[in-house]
């Protein structure tokens, strides 16, 4: 699955998925645009993709501020001159009992998990629709799928970011623009990283394949999506969840 050619941002560049996803498409022949709030982990991602011989920028992004999804499309566009595929990774959340939540974090989550990939996706389109061409891919979580204990807000963003997707893969069709997901279950990145022990050990348990997923692994769905592989597939979903949500 070959993206010679093509130019792809990526927010939430700096670790996890996001850094993976930027990894996995430079090595696929992409030239990738690497967005996150944390500028020196970004800077060393890029810098990174860089050393191996490949295509990388850093541009520094904050999924819920207009004003730099619009700074980061200008300096896209002036150093790329296109953009090809648009890959929503950035996400936030943590295990808490919903009614332990402030207003303050149900904000939070809601415009990192569906208002910035609905912003970020909106600052590319009108260009994708001109050249009637592009690929988006969202990465929402199987949380959104099926539910998670202690995630309700989380769940229900990620629900709304599976929806997005399905509807805008209608709008956009008939521009021959594509539009998909990915659903992670549990992955071994720094967010999960900051759950308890006890429930990392109880998401391996449960999971028919015995383990966490790869930030690598998800990637290559992201990958399979931004290719030409998937060039009449549009408003689907891909599970990368080992098993865990074989239902739903």
């Amino acid at each position: 699955m070959r993206l010679d050619g093509k130019t792809a941002v990526i927010t939430g560049a700096a670790s996890g998925i996001g850094r993976a996803t930027a990894e996995t498409l430079a090595q696929a022949g992409a030239h990738v645009l690497l967005g996150d709030i944390a500028e020196e982990g970004g800077e060393q991602s890029a810098a990174a993709i860089r050393a191996g011989g490949f295509g990388a920028d850093f541009i520094r992004l904050d999924v819920t501020d207009l004003d730099s999804i619009e700074a980061f499309r200008r300096a896209a566009y002036e150093r790329c001159g296109h953009v090809d595929i648009v890959a929503n990774v950035a996400g936030w959340g943590k295990v808490e009992p919903f009614v332990k939540n402030t207003p303050d974090f149900w904000r939070k989550v809601i415009d990192l998990n569906l208002l910035g990939p609905i912003a970020f996706t909106r600052a590319f389109v009108d260009a994708m629709i001109e050249r009637k061409a592009g690929k988006v891919v969202i990465v929402s979580s199987d949380a959104g799928r099926v539910g998670s204990l202690g995630e309700s807000v989380y769940a229900g963003a990620k629900g709304g970011a599976i929806a997005f997707t399905k509807s805008l893969a209608r709008e956009m069709a008939r521009f021959n623009i594509n539009v998909n997901c990915v659903c992670p279950g549990p992955t071994d990145t720094p967010l999960l990283a900051a759950v308890p022990e006890k429930h990392r050990e109880a998401f391996v348990r449960v999971t028919p394949m015995g383990r966490l997923a790869k930030p690598s692994e998800v990637a290559d769905a992201v990958l399979f999506f931004a290719s030409k592989r998937a060039d009449f597939i549009t408003g689907q979903i891909i599970s990368v969840s080992g098993g865990l949500t074989l239902a739903g």
